[in-house]
């Protein structure tokens, strides 16, 4: 009897002990495969961070944001003292105006002091007030000033005033009287004549090389003694006649 060729397949019973190992198995190599990779991710970006480039990096956007947090603090620094600046020039100019009133008011108050004879005294003629104001482009210079009696006089009171100006002309103390200071029209003074008060006005030229110190005021009334009065020059320029030196 002839032997038959062996079979080319051979069924075997399903084996699902054998497979589900299998699968296990893929799992955990599939889980160590990516333990594996996460570590090396992991170690890695620690490994970089801690490179010479990465510090660098980090301490260069740190120096970033101070610098941001610095800018940003100067500028609020700068706008506080702007808003300073402008609330202290305020100030200031309310302040000036203040005083200049102030000044206003005390000169008012001497001069209606005098003028109605407050002390019951029949006190004399007296210059009350000087001013000087600079002449823009030149150095002439404008004079008003103010001469008063008290009240309880009752008698009109005529005459001339004359000036005269002190300083320095190069190394020397000069004194520039009222024929070089005046023009021709008023060689004799500033003509004056009053009861109670009145203002005079007057311009006058000074040289460019000189520094005026004092201004001399001559009061001579018709019949009756001259008053003298000296006025620091500042003084005249500010109008305050507190520091008035000389006079009868």
């Amino acid at each position: 009897m002839a032997s038959r060729p062996p079979p080319r397949f051979v069924v075997r019973p399903h084996d699902e002990a054998s497979l589900r190992r299998r699968r296990r198995r893929l799992w955990l190599g599939a889980a160590w495969l990516a333990s594996m990779l996460l570590t090396a991710i992991v170690v890695g970006t620690l490994a970089w961070r801690t490179t010479p480039a990465a510090i660098d990096h980090r301490e260069a956007r740190q120096l970033a944001a101070q610098n941001e947090q610095l800018k940003q603090q100067i500028a609020n620094l700068k706008r506080a003292q702007q808003v300073t600046e402008i609330a202290t020039k305020s100030l200031r100019g309310t302040l000036t105006e203040r005083d200049e009133e102030i000044n206003g008011l005390r000169a008012d108050l001497g001069f209606y002091s005098r003028l109605v004879g407050g002390n019951a005294q029949r006190e004399g003629l007296k210059v009350q007030e000087v001013q000087l104001r600079p002449v823009s482009g030149s150095h002439a210079w404008n004079l008003a000033l103010s001469l008063t009696q008290n009240a309880k006089r009752g008698s009109d009171v005529n005459g001339t005033v004359t000036i005269s100006v002190e300083g320095v002309r190069g190394d020397k103390v000069v004194a520039l009287d009222w024929p070089a200071l005046g023009d021709a029209a008023q060689k004799d003074g500033l003509p004056f004549r009053f009861r109670y008060f009145q203002q005079l006005h007057a311009t006058f030229m000074l040289p460019a090389d000189f520094k005026p110190t004092r201004l001399r005021i001559h009061v001579k009334p018709e019949g009756d003694e001259a008053v003298d009065r000296a006025v620091a020059w500042n003084d005249a320029l500010s109008g305050n006649l507190t520091t008035i030196e000389g006079g009868n």
